[in-house]
């Protein structure tokens, strides 16, 4: 931002207090579905390839699939939710969703089906995104926007630290050779995974407020789908999100390369919660270094970091040096996660922020699957290194895009100040 904002003084665990109702609901609802699918993600490279035979082209595909699903559905969801004049119900049914299909990884026998239940999961996710991002927005003033979503994904990376704690407890109890865990462990692990986002689903329902801006609940000017009512910088924002997208395969593929290193099957979820306490810590500096200094300045800084954390990668021979990489890891995802949330919630006029979140998703989604797809067969034609390699140079590109977005809020949004 051209313009930073000033931070009242409060202390900071003052202004973590202060923070409004819905956020610090909303951030106790993404820490215990974080919970509830961390669970599982750390454990499933190993599962889909030590016990179902599935290739890195596989994983690939499950992964980039359902989460390309999840954000295309966000663009339908966010509209829906401004047309509506409604954001609670389908943050509540977008958990609910996941809640039933979870714990189905129990039952599966096969790498197309846990597609399936991927597919479906993602589905709730899809669902739920766009609008709970836009009631946290339409919560805060401008000038702590930047604080309010770095402590959302804070909480949020909270729950992927208990997570795979908890992963890694129930695997050591149930398997009986953690160095190959069987099928049968791992899904009666995976069993667990429900239990806290059912939790997730009584604070959303008695402590989120749908803040209505209609009596009827209908917009009096009904919103379209389309990029017409959006400005340039928040189109040009969206072709560079696209093309950054395509540097950012899936996780597994880290947590695919980790093993190669030698570090065994049962200790996955542990660096994976080296990785997101790192993401809490820079989280929450780093949305309110947003606020300070402007929120380009930051993402820059954060693909930058990206692009040198997979360069290490390409080259990676020692457990020890994977550990140093996810710390490092974790630092992009502070810098840059919230923050872009939050400068799409900068650019946008508020009666079009639901829109304007599907459409930032469908940016991702449009280019999150051939990323993983096109990862996945580089790796199996040409190996790792030239893989990651590859990401981290289109990653710098879209970097540089970055310099020709102004990202100065919106007029429109000069009534948020004091929210």
């Amino acid at each position: 931002m051209s313009d930073p904002q000033k931070i009242p003084s409060a202390s900071v665990w003052r202004r973590y207090i202060d923070l409004p109702r819905n956020v610090l609901a909303l951030s106790l609802v993404s820490l215990l579905n974080d919970t509830s699918s961390e669970i599982i993600y750390p454990l499933m490279p190993a599962f889909l390839a030590l016990t179902l035979g599935a290739s890195p082209f596989a994983i690939g595909l499950i992964e980039g699939f359902a989460e390309s699903i999840s954000s295309i559905l966000k663009l339908f969801s966010g509209y829906l939710s401004d047309r509506f004049d409604t954001r609670k119900w389908p943050v509540f049914f977008g958990y609910s969703l996941a809640a039933v299909t979870r714990p189905i990884l129990a039952l599966v026998t096969s790498w197309p089906q846990v597609l399936g239940v991927r597919i479906a999961d993602r589905v709730g996710k899809g669902i739920r995104g766009a609008p709970r991002d836009a009631l946290i927005a339409s919560s805060v003033p401008i000038a702590e926007r930047g604080f309010a979503f770095g402590f959302n994904r804070a909480a949020d990376n909270l729950g992927a630290v208990i997570g795979p704690i908890l992963a890694f407890i129930l695997l050591s109890i149930f398997a009986t050779n953690q160095d190959f865990p069987t099928a049968g462990e791992y899904q009666r692990v995976f069993l667990f995974a429900s239990v806290p986002v059912i939790l997730g689903l009584f604070v959303v329902l008695f402590y989120v407020r749908d803040e209505k801006r209609n009596e009827n609940g209908v917009s009096p000017h009904p919103v379209k789908l389309s990029l017409a009512g959006f400005d340039s910088n928040f189109k040009r924002l969206l072709v560079v999100v696209a093309v950054f997208t395509l540097s950012n395969s899936t996780d597994a593929f880290l947590l695919l390369r980790a093993q190669q290193t030698g570090i065994h099957p049962a200790i996955l979820p542990l660096l994976w919660v080296v990785l997101h306490v790192s993401k809490v810590g820079s989280s929450l500096i780093g949305g309110d270094l947003s606020d300070r200094i402007g929120r380009k300045k930051l993402i820059m800084s954060g693909w930058i970091v990206y692009a040198l954390v997979y360069c290490g990668f390409a080259f990676v021979d020692a457990q020890w040096q994977t550990w140093v990489l996810f710390i490092i890891y974790g630092t992009y995802f502070g810098m840059t996660e919230g923050v872009e949330k939050a400068l799409v919630a900068d650019l946008v006029p508020e009666k079009l922020r639901g829109t304007a979140y599907g459409l930032y998703n469908l940016a991702f989604g449009i280019t999150v699957f051939p990323a993983s797809l096109l990862f996945g067969l580089i790796w199996n034609q040409y190996g790792s290194a030239t893989a990651f390699f590859i990401s981290s140079g289109v990653s710098v590109l879209a970097a540089l895009m970055l310099l020709t977005i102004n990202t100065s809020p919106h007029p429109l949004n000069e009534k948020e100040q004091a929210v």
